[in-house]
């Protein structure tokens, strides 16, 4: 099977799983619904407040708050895009696990790896356009003119930020859980340092080197949200986190090209 052909199986087998079905539902549903308990703590501060200030000076920035929770489902896309192939086949008790049928079908390992990144960074990224755009728009209805008026490019890049972000997390989590061939640690660890303690971030206090790992390396992309201070710009960030990704995708290629399935 071709490339093309490969990342076409791909796509259908992930956007069909029901827990990547359930990630994506649920990062667009809960940023929905996040945004909709901030609008209208938003929209209430607005009008009590005599100087009319809040936290949030627009709709779109209401609604972008919700954006750290597509990395969890980020995350979750790409550790079963690759965990599902190492999970038994229960519907035949004389199969095997799916990762066996799959490069049966592909032969050349790098191009499963490859048309599973696509399919992972493909889906990941359409999430992140559908969801900001929803969130701003759930805030606009609620909040109304009361707030200010963010410039298109700004909201524009900050939604390609939260997409280009996103997707490399899904790669990364894609890529570790292809090096574990398991999806239950990757899941645990990326999950908790994502959205309860980052690691990370607690590094920092330990060496100022932390900046340099993926997450942290690229929270600049996800621009206007709080950040901690030090660490690396923009632009340098999201390379080093780039690098990272394929990185890890490189290495994940090497041990799949040489190992037993």
């Amino acid at each position: 099977m071709s490339l093309p052909g490969a990342f076409a199986a791909e796509l259908r087998k992930l956007s069909t799983l029901p827990a990547g079905q359930i990630a994506v539902a649920g990062t667009v549903l809960g940023s929905v619904g996040i945004t909709l308990l901030n609008a209208v703590s938003t929209r209430a501060g607005l009008e009590t407040s005599s100087a009319g200030s809040t936290a949030f000076t627009s709709a779109f920035e209401v609604g972008y708050a919700a954006v750290p929770l597509g990395t969890v489902g980020a995350v979750v896309v790409g550790v079963i895009a690759m965990s599902s192939e190492y999970a038994a086949n229960s519907s035949d008790a004389g199969a095997g696990r799916q990762i066996t049928a799959s490069l049966a079908a592909v032969p050349r390992r790098g191009h499963v790896l490859t048309a599973k990144a696509l399919a992972v960074a493909l889906l990941v990224a359409a999430t992140a356009v559908v969801t900001v755009p929803v969130s701003a728009g759930v805030a606009a209805l609620v909040i109304g003119d009361a707030g200010d008026a963010l410039p298109l490019d700004v909201a524009l890049t900050r939604m390609l930020g939260a997409a280009l972000y996103w997707m490399l997390t899904g790669l990364i989590a894609l890529a570790v859980t292809m090096l574990a061939r398991s999806g239950l640690v990757p899941l645990v660890v990326l999950v908790a340092n994502s959205s309860l303690v980052s690691v990370s971030l607690l590094l920092t206090t330990v060496t100022p080197l932390a900046h340099w790992l993926p997450d942290l390396a690229g929270r600049r992309l996800l621009g206007g949200l709080s950040t901690v201070e030090g660490g690396l710009d923009t632009g340098p960030g999201a390379l080093v986190m780039a690098v990272w990704a394929f990185g890890l995708l490189a290495v994940a290629g090497v041990v799949l090209s040489r190992r037993d399935a």
